[in-house]
């Protein structure tokens, strides 16, 4: 298979990562402008990394969506831990690293990196030019991502709230990385690649948060150099159905901040859908009020995140009866009990690369 992505990107990292560790055999090809010209708009539909070309000349699009995809190909070694209280935890963690660790990885790349990604995004689309005419497309290119920190949460506002969130979770994580290689022990699990994409492509790899992250939390660099060169040895993740107690905090932060905003996003999604005639839904509708440590602010609201919800949601759901007291009684411990009790008057799916009312 082919992967169409680039070092540069959030999410292919979080993809290339897993498909080492998989052992699964791809070649990946860096998407300048004319991969996005002749592969990827004809096929998608729209400009996005990464993206896998099959063998077969079939495409697929959405980290999340890859995964599953290629994890019911390819069951061994699993990612998604047996356990159902480690998987919800790695899921969690997933959902938390896709769409809530956006906001330091987008600020810091374009509030403290900016030059660095500007040279990068030129150096990628245009490999032939000078390095003078590189950063003028790198400008053009940019524009969009940087002007969508605004509909992101990211303002004058957050920024601070931000960074002193991010230092944070850095402590957190510093002391699970620690003592443990991975987020749930021995080998990566769905939570690391969730977690993998924002903190290397954005947070480890751009040189002033990278510098922040090795000085701060040297073991969490640790963990990111791991998981650049991890591919499987026989390793598997802790056996017992629990999660390390140096991990709780991380999850405890993830749904204090983001639960919120996920609970919110379902009720926004449930009211458009009673104003629109047209099923496929567009990447906002609206914004929201968030709040982030004493500082509170605008972010639109992303229906994708309810996708995303849905499969935590649901396996939350599945759990069998003998098993859902130590479930519950993580929820309770990481402060996500509303999870249990939440039920989707709307749902929403993905058909044709694309997010779309399910009901």
């Amino acid at each position: 298979m082919i992967m169409y992505g680039a070092e540069v990107s959030y999410f292919s990292g979080k993809l290339r990562a897993y498909l080492d560790w998989k052992g699964l055999e791809y070649k990946e090809i860096q998407a300048s402008r004319d991969i996005y010209i002749h592969k990827i708009l004809p096929n998608i539909g729209w400009l996005v990394i990464p993206v896998i070309e099959r063998e077969n000349g079939t495409y697929m699009q959405d980290t999340t969506e890859i995964i599953r995809s290629l994890e019911a190909e390819y069951p061994e070694p699993p990612v998604l831990p047996a356990g159902p209280v480690q998987a919800i935890a790695s899921m969690i963690l997933e959902l938390y690293g896709d769409e809530w660790l956006v906001l330091p990885a987008m600020h810091y790349r374009w509030n403290h990196n900016r030059e660095f990604a500007i040279a990068e995004f030129g150096a990628l689309s245009a490999p032939g030019l000078d390095a003078d005419a590189q950063r003028a497309v790198g400008e053009r290119i940019a524009k969009p991502f940087a002007g969508a920190l605004p509909a992101l949460g990211v303002s004058n506002g957050t920024t601070e709230a931000i960074e002193e969130s991010y230092m944070a979770l850095l402590r957190e994580l510093e002391r699970h990385f620690s003592v443990h290689h991975y987020v749930l022990g021995r080998a990566p699990s769905l939570g690391d690649f969730g977690l993998f994409g924002p903190l290397y492509a954005h947070l480890y790899r751009d040189p002033a948060s990278g510098a922040l992250m090795r000085e701060k939390a040297p073991a969490v660099a640790g963990w990111v150099e791991r998981m650049r060169g991890a591919t499987h040895r026989g390793q598997s993740m802790s056996g017992a159905d629990a999660v390390p107690t140096t991990l709780l905090p991380v999850l405890r932060r993830a749904m204090d901040e983001h639960l919120p905003v996920l609970l919110d996003t379902v009720r926004q999604v449930a009211q458009f859908a009673k104003t629109t005639a047209d099923r496929e839904l567009p990447r906002a509708i609206g914004f929201h009020q968030f709040r982030l440590g004493e500082a509170t602010g605008q972010r639109a609201v992303f229906p994708y995140a309810q996708w995303m919800l849905q499969h935590v949601v649901d396996k939350i759901q599945s759990v069998a009866a003998d098993e859902r007291s130590s479930v519950m009684k993580f929820l309770d411990e990481i402060g996500a009990t509303e999870l249990a009790k939440l039920r989707f008057t709307t749902r929403v799916r993905r058909k044709d690369f694309q997010l779309i009312l399910d009901n």
